[in-house]
């Protein structure tokens, strides 16, 4: 049950965005938000008090860059931060955060992608099945409906007057096991342990516990926790299809979950999902997510060389979508959604599979596409019979 502290607590207009289910904040690229259901991100981001999770890809580069934006986002409002990880020492990471983007500048190198797309396709809305010319667009630059959020030049860094001013707490593993004695528990790993220890801390003493009364005005604690479940946490399950670990990571999501329920917080996790060898894990992981979105890179697979997906770079699939005030969770109306990294921008669009007669395909890759019509039917609504034709 999502808790709301009362009395409710004012918040600057560019901090919090109030809707009709819950305080939300800005985590993920608008291109993102606005292609899941009007319940869920598309008014304004991620709920305060919920768990976003991010499947990692292969080689986890897109999905590092997911994880900089919600922290780079949490800097820009002024929310106090909490990176965490195993891996990356916690200052490394804030120094690879992307420089803010105004909307101008967005705006042109948003048009300066479309003119070279264009120059190279002058006929494009003729390759474009018309089946998907009635769908409504979705927003990938700003635009009167997309001021809740902030858009970046992932080739620039942000500046250091920027980062200076953030109030944040690092947790970087291998210096609390270090630094202090290791804490005994049957149930959790000692950097679960430790990591949860530390939270809670934060919750308690910057005064983010929302059953507390609101003495002052209030901020959010944005907690990014990168690379959770991997050996570098101490757990197994990545090594092993019967690890010695199996439900450490699930209650750790399970005791994190409480935390943010009664705190003003949210939360992103990145997980080497791909890596897991127990599916069941893996389903149990997502079962205890309020979010859950997988991306899948085309870098070292048949995919890259795939005409289809010749204009991306990877694939997001939307596993899960959260339960806010309600029993059953809302669907979304888009499920094949690609990504693509050009230039400087970072774009997330629906996928178009192409007309079966389109004179830019050749015969001998049909047959490929047929195939992938088949993995994507599902969510195009593209039924493929046969393995000669595809029916619209």
């Amino acid at each position: 049950m999502f808790f709301t502290p009362s009395p409710r607590p004012r918040f600057p207009p560019d901090v919090l965005h109030p809707s009709p289910a819950s305080l939300r904040c800005s985590s993920l690229p608008v291109g993102l938000r606005c292609s899941l259901p009007a319940g869920c991100l598309k008014c304004g981001g991620l709920a305060v008090g919920t768990l976003l999770l991010i499947e990692e890809d292969k080689y986890n580069i897109y999905s590092n860059l997911l994880f900089k934006y919600f922290l780079a986002e949490g800097i820009v409002c002024g929310h106090t931060l909490l990176v965490a990880s195993a891996k990356e020492d916690p200052d490394d990471i804030l120094q690879e955060l992307p420089e803010p983007l105004h909307d101008d500048k967005y705006r042109k190198e948003l048009d300066d992608v479309s003119s070279r797309k264009s120059q190279g396709e002058p006929d494009i809305s003729m390759k474009i099945a018309w089946r998907y010319q009635n769908l409504p667009k979705m927003e990938t630059g700003p635009g009167s409906s997309s001021r809740f959020g902030h858009y970046y030049d992932m080739s620039k860094r942000m500046p250091q007057e920027i980062i200076q001013s953030a109030k944040w707490h690092r947790f970087f593993l291998p210096e609390e096991i270090t630094s202090y004695p290791n804490v005994e528990s049957c149930a959790l790993t000692h950097g679960y342990t430790k990591l949860l220890h530390s939270i809670q801390r934060i919750v308690s003493e910057e005064g983010f516990d929302g059953s507390c009364p609101q003495k002052k005005q209030k901020n959010i604690l944005r907690i990014g926790i990168q690379s959770l479940g991997s050996p570098l946490w101490g757990d197994d399950i990545c090594c092993a299809d019967t690890p010695e670990h199996m439900h450490s990571l699930t209650r750790f999501l399970y005791v994190l979950r409480g935390l943010l329920r009664m705190s003003l917080s949210a939360c992103v996790i990145t997980v080497p999902s791909h890596l897991i060898q127990n599916k069941a894990i893996t389903a149990r992981v997502r079962n205890l997510s309020d979010t859950v979105v997988g991306l899948e890179s085309f870098l070292g697979s048949e995919r890259e060389a795939s005409s289809l997906y010749k204009d991306f770079h990877g694939l997001i699939h939307i596993h899960q979508i959260p339960r806010l005030n309600s029993l059953i969770g809302d669907v979304s109306d888009t499920k094949d959604l690609a990504f693509k990294l050009q230039r400087k921008v970072f774009t997330i669009e629906r996928l178009h599979l192409p007309p079966d007669l389109s004179d830019t395909v050749s015969r001998s890759s049909k047959q490929d596409l047929v195939e992938s019509a088949k993995q994507l039917s599902l969510g195009c609504g593209v039924m493929a019979e046969g393995k000669e034709r595809l029916d619209f």
